[in-house]
């Protein structure tokens, strides 16, 4: 298997005929000898049942079931231990990201790259989403000591070892272009051009998106807790200070402490108490999910596939 593509459906239901249409005619100029990975991620538009009829009109279309929704990521986890190709290519279902960019794409890597990544060059989302999505790679960039594009997206096309090596690291809270960074290997961006939604609606609404970032920036970063304890020393000299000074106004200037400064350091040291605990708790809650070694995903139905009997991952 030359090529393979890997996309996670969830909630573009009438984008997967044409995407289909698109990505036959597209990697079939490359080579005959391709597969297209359509993971399933419980799509509650039933897209099951559109992935099944494209499976049976065409065997070059591996269909994965997931037993639940696990998310984007994982559902892409799920994909990638399933391809076979030596070139591998992530992308997402809503035809945002253009199938014909898969031969730019392919071509860029031939010069020598391990992988190389889609720049979304003029977003077609909202001013809001953009935005947020440029905050958060900010932070991210500042937690974890890299700086990171916020133009960079998931669209790319990996090297077989990139793969492999990406599919080792088994841990529950994961990116996947920030992965791919991570590890290290020759790399580049190429611009493309990204298309509106084909149909439906983002299924990352603003509170998944938020849950999301405090999982990576949590599970990727230590720097939060460093942060909080810079903050508690500081706020320790800066009150010892304060007290310091009220004493020695007290008998020197005979002023009374009064109770509504006292009230106030109490309120603020009890906040920032409570903050540093829920700060720690998360990392703790991060460990304790870790440590059981759940299977990061189940899929329940395989097409296409020989070994097409049920397992988990």
């Amino acid at each position: 298997m030359y090529i393979s593509v890997v996309i996670p459906v969830y909630g573009c239901r009438e984008a997967l005929p044409e995407l289909h249409r698109r990505l036959t005619e597209s990697v079939g100029k490359l080579t005959n000898d391709y597969e297209i990975i359509l993971v399933n991620d419980n799509c509650p538009q039933k897209s099951w049942e559109v992935i099944e009829q494209i499976c049976a009109e065409d065997e070059h279309v591996v269909g994965l079931e997931m037993s639940r929704n696990f998310g984007q990521l994982k559902a892409t986890l799920a994909g990638l231990d399933y391809s076979t190709g030596d070139w591998v290519v992530v992308m997402d279902c809503d035809l945002q990201d253009r199938p014909e960019e898969i031969i730019n794409l392919y071509n860029k890597a031939q010069e020598g790259y391990d992988f190389v990544v889609a720049r979304r060059e003029h977003r077609q989302d909202s001013r809001m989403k953009v935005w947020v999505s440029d905050v958060f790679y900010s932070i991210y960039s500042f937690a974890t000591g890299v700086k990171y594009d916020p133009s960079l997206c998931n669209f790319s096309i990996c090297s077989r070892k990139v793969i492999d090596n990406y599919c080792k690291m088994r841990e529950l809270h994961r990116g996947f272009t920030m992965y791919l960074l991570w590890m290290g290997f020759r790399w580049t961006a190429l611009n493309v051009d990204h298309n509106e939604r084909y149909a439906g609606q983002s299924g990352y609404n603003f509170k998944k998106r938020m849950h999301m970032a405090l999982e990576l920036l949590t599970s990727q970063s230590d720097k939060l807790l460093r942060i909080t304890a810079i903050t508690g020393m500081v706020i320790s000299l800066i009150s010892f200070l304060f007290v310091l000074i009220t004493v020695i106004r007290f008998f020197t200037m005979n002023i009374s402490m009064g109770y509504s400064s006292i009230v106030a350091m109490i309120s603020l040291m009890g906040g920032l108490t409570i903050m540093a605990v829920g700060i720690v708790g998360i990392y703790v809650g991060n460990i304790f999910m870790e440590v059981k070694h759940r299977p990061l995903y189940i899929v329940r139905t395989v097409l296409n596939r020989k070994d097409d009997e049920n397992h988990d991952q």
